[in-house]
């Protein structure tokens, strides 16, 4: 924790630094207004986000072991997004974004893909993915176009892929139209059940992974958006989000128990199309009160219908201190090809036990607190805000998590 703490601190020592050579910068600029530099050479800082998490998790339904054993899971995030912008020839504001997140976690059920041995090749691993992202806004076209690449490791995959968005809003800057296409590719390695491994087959554990299987997941994903101020007070937003994925769409190490007691690897088509759309309404109530809600319908080829309401309700305290309960629920049903454990029969083409693609109800709540003083925090004015915020998620089949979070915003 204290090295956390020394990191963040050198990094806005950083940030006061960098700031201080700006304002040199804007000054000599006002010296010669003839001069306006334009390119990466007129870098400016916009904005830092530096987000901490602890998530937890506990239940009975565990994949891995055929729908029945833990699914305790603990997992440390650290992100931290820096966005800068500069002007180009045309003086259009460009904006460059680059992120860096990390998990480190431990999971019970992965632990039990070799239960023979003391720790498998899961039991702990680190999750790291960063991403970079260019926008360029044009205010004379109202228009703006971005590209965003990605990449993702982990202990049995790694993915990379990205995304091409535009947005073209009215004159008035009330509507707007937003475009997104984007693609991911994955490449799993086929990490089995030892009861199930082949002859000689790899256990994918590190220093056994020599002839082990590697397969090939792609998704495929558009987004339409369109949103409205309506008035003063209100603002709404309608997407539509198309989705499609082939290759291998089912997990290789969880396992699937039949009535007669026959065990498999779970199997699932090596094709599925999503279909969400949903709706968001904001609204100002008063100066003080802002009410954000969500819904969302989902249905897929698999046999999937879902639903989902959100509500998160912004109150301003004061000045500088403002509180933001939330509340979402979710209804979905079972794929097709869902059943627990031994309940499946040996005539089916397709098997799962992964209660996450099962039939329930859920609910998340929790709240946060900003601390936002004008003056920035603690009196620096490039500590923009911090943010800790709390969540609570249940399922009605008795998986139980929680999660803490804390954001800090440097401007």
């Amino acid at each position: 924790m204290k090295k956390v703490a020394i990191a963040i601190g050198l990094y806005c020592l950083g940030m006061v630094s960098a700031k201080s050579q700006t304002n040199t910068t804007d000054l000599k600029l006002q010296e010669t207004p003839k001069q306006v530099k334009t390119g990466f050479r007129s870098l400016k800082f916009e904005e830092a986000n530096i987000v901490s998490a602890y998530y937890q998790q506990d239940g009975n339904n565990s994949p891995v072991t055929g729908g029945i054993g833990s699914e305790k899971l603990w997992d440390v995030a650290n992100s931290l997004d820096i966005k800068m912008s500069f002007l180009d020839k045309l003086q259009r504001t460009n904006y460059l974004t680059i992120d860096a997140s990390m998990d480190y976690y431990s999971s019970a059920s992965s632990d039990m893909i070799d239960s023979r041995s003391l720790s498998s090749a899961s039991m702990t691993d680190l999750h790291f993915y960063p991403s970079i992202t260019w926008s360029r806004k044009d205010e004379k076209k109202h228009s703006s176009v971005g590209v965003n690449f990605a990449y993702s490791t982990e202990w049995d995959y790694q993915s990379f892929g990205g995304n091409l968005s535009y947005s073209k809003s009215s004159k008035d800057n009330n509507t707007e139209l937003n475009l997104k296409i984007g693609a991911f590719f994955d490449q799993w390695m086929a990490i089995l059940p030892y009861e199930l491994r082949p002859t000689g087959y790899p256990s994918g554990a590190e220093g056994d992974q020599v002839g082990i299987a590697y397969k090939q997941r792609n998704s495929y994903n558009t987004s339409i958006g369109i949103s409205r101020v309506v008035s003063k007070r209100m603002q709404l937003l309608f997407s539509i989000e198309p989705a499609y994925q082939e290759g291998l769409l089912s997990t290789p190490f969880h396992r699937v128990y039949f009535t007669d007691n026959t065990l498999k690897v779970e199997k699932l088509p090596g094709q599925r199309a999503k279909l969400p759309m949903s709706l968001r309404a904001n609204y100002f109530l008063g100066d003080k009160i802002v009410i954000r809600s969500f819904y969302r319908y989902y249905i897929d080829n698999w046999g999937m219908t879902a639903h989902t309401f959100s509500a998160e309700t912004s109150y301003k305290i004061n000045s500088f201190l403002s509180i933001t309960p939330h509340y979402r629920f979710n209804s979905q049903s079972a794929v097709k090809y869902f059943a627990p454990y031994q309940k499946h029969t040996l005539s089916e083409a397709y098997y799962t036990s992964d209660y996450d693609i099962s039939d329930f109800n859920s609910a998340f709540w929790g709240a946060g607190l900003r601390v936002a003083p004008p003056g920035g925090i603690m009196g620096n004015r490039w500590w923009n805000s911090f943010e800790i915020r709390y969540g609570h998620y249940n399922r009605t089949n008795g998986m139980v998590s929680h999660i803490i979070s804390l954001t800090t915003k440097i401007k």
